[in-house]
């Protein structure tokens, strides 16, 4: 049972942490202090930090979305995360100890396997020719070239690419009671315990916990079996988050059909390329029949990127471009794009920092 004296938000927590000063102040910068040790011994043992961007709409009355926000992962936000983890790892870590007939007690743990060689491969290429280099001679040094990329590219146009592509080459995350560890955070042990309003492995967890505290245990012969459920489950979810946002995105964009923006080409098929507005991260398709025109284009897998047989033109992941809006699509939640020729107009928006133009 929790007594909560007072309830914050993370704004009103991280003036605090900056203010050094406010209610409750004095708890809250020792929690922060505690937790950005937490963080620096997490990474220092091997922990990767990946950072997703995650887009915030802005409604009006009517639930339509007048404006997105990029959310910005902050101390107040670390300070939440890494107290989650430290909880997360402790249950885990308890478990873990526990035997029944010699052999484990069956708990849903939240596992991550180390990268696919295969699949890491392209990405130390790619990544090469930004000029970061890659130790792959074990799983410890790739997480660490991963950390000193990820740092290096931090405020670079390349940085979201670099950091999806690298987040692609990765192991799935999922629940399992095959304990391996997570290879991501660094844990030896780790499980999902801090959210059983939300998540159904949290209130496995829980149920575990409470017949081990009592000394009551009654081994689910049937667990693994709903930890795969529950991984299909999560991909499901997440599918549906990501429809649900790119439906708004569409949905927003409507608005500004005809205008044009600075991008980033954030993945290249052989039909095309796919690029994301730098001011609202709303991505949309540069199809190949719209560079006709130009030149035709033929796709280079291994370097990411779309070369022009006449020009050498190249369009590459992690290029900037600017493109016009010309198609939104709600139904199949679809933005078209079209690129913009760079020329002395583009350059001049380029050096005034205008982030669009209408037609």
């Amino acid at each position: 049972m929790i007594h909560s004296d007072h309830r914050f938000t993370y704004e009103e927590v991280q003036a605090i942490i900056e203010e050094k000063d406010g209610l409750y102040g004095e708890e809250i910068l020792i929690l922060n202090d505690i937790s950005q040790k937490l963080r620096k011994k997490r990474f220092n043992h091997g922990a990767i930090n990946f950072s997703s961007q995650e887009v915030r709409f802005k409604l009006n009355e009517k639930g339509d979305p007048i404006g997105i926000m990029i959310k910005e992962s902050k101390e107040a936000h670390q300070l939440i995360e890494e107290l989650m983890l430290l909880a997360n790892r402790t249950v885990a870590e308890h478990v873990a100890k526990l035997k029944i007939n010699h052999k484990p007690l069956p708990f849903p743990y939240r596992i991550h396997d180390n990268p696919d060689e295969e699949k890491l491969l392209p990405f130390v290429a790619f990544a090469k020719k930004f000029g970061h280099t890659f130790d792959t001679s074990s799983p410890e040094n790739i997480a660490k070239s991963f950390n000193q990329l990820l740092k290096d590219v931090h405020g670079r146009p390349e940085q979201h690419v670099l950091e999806q592509l690298g987040i692609r080459t990765m192991a799935k995350a999922k629940y399992t009671a095959e304990n391996i560890g997570h290879y991501g955070l660094g844990f030896e042990h780790y499980c999902h315990f801090t959210s059983p309003i939300r998540r159904y492995p949290d209130v496995q967890v829980h149920r575990i916990l409470f017949d081990v505290l009592n000394e009551n245990i009654k081994p689910d012969k049937k667990l693994e079996e709903k930890c795969k459920h529950c991984s299909e489950r999560e991909r499901a979810a997440m599918n549906a988050e990501r429809s649900g946002n790119k439906y708004m995105q569409v949905l927003y964009m409507r608005n500004y059909l005809g205008e044009e923006f600075e991008g980033v080409i954030s993945g290249v098929a052989s039909f095309g390329f796919w690029v994301e507005t730098v001011e609202h991260k709303c991505e949309g398709l540069v199809s190949l029949n719209s560079l006709l025109e130009y030149d035709e284009f033929r796709h280079d897998e291994a370097d990411y990127c779309l070369i022009g047989r006449r020009s050498g033109k190249k369009f590459r992941m992690g290029d900037k471009v600017w493109i016009k809006v010309v198609a939104a699509n709600l139904t199949k939640r679809q933005l078209d794009y079209e690129w913009v020729v760079a020329g002395e107009f583009a350059a001049e928006k380029m050096a005034t920092g205008k982030g669009k133009k209408k037609k």
